[in-house]
């Protein structure tokens, strides 16, 4: 009976945790001061903004003449859930964070606040953006 259990829950207790690291993967709609952008966040770690048709970030990209690639983690640990994008010269591997936090108000919504200075906010203000799941 022990193995059975053991069995059954191990997978149970691995699909959860998995799955909670997923919410953040897809492409998620913003509109900031009347104009609309999307932040987006794929399953392989990498992320991107995309403003007016310009992508920037993902797995690669160009900026001001060299390639670059921005990736992100998550830690769910905290309250509100810290969110780092990494942004690297490829060719030098220079990087640059940009912290960020979110809080889902449902599997669809989030509120998010990042800063550019590496500092990482600390509430959602007047400088927040809600963001929505695009289908």
């Amino acid at each position: 009976m022990k193995y059975l259990f053991t069995f059954f829950f191990i997978p149970l207790f691995l699909l959860s945790s998995t799955s909670q690291k997923e919410t953040f993967v897809g492409k998620w709609i913003g509109d900031d001061q009347n104009e609309i952008g999307y932040l987006i966040f794929d399953n392989e770690g990498y992320a991107a903004f995309e403003i007016n048709g310009q992508v920037m970030g993902g797995k690669e990209f160009i900026l001001k003449g060299q390639k670059g690639k921005m990736t992100y983690t998550v830690n769910y640990n905290t309250t509100p859930i810290e969110i780092d994008l990494k942004v690297t010269k490829i060719e030098s591997g220079e990087s640059q964070s940009i912290l960020a936090i979110a809080e889902f108000t449902d599997k669809d919504t989030m509120n998010f606040n990042l800063r550019f200075d590496n500092v990482r906010p600390t509430e959602f203000d007047k400088n927040s953006i809600t963001l929505k799941r695009v289908k």
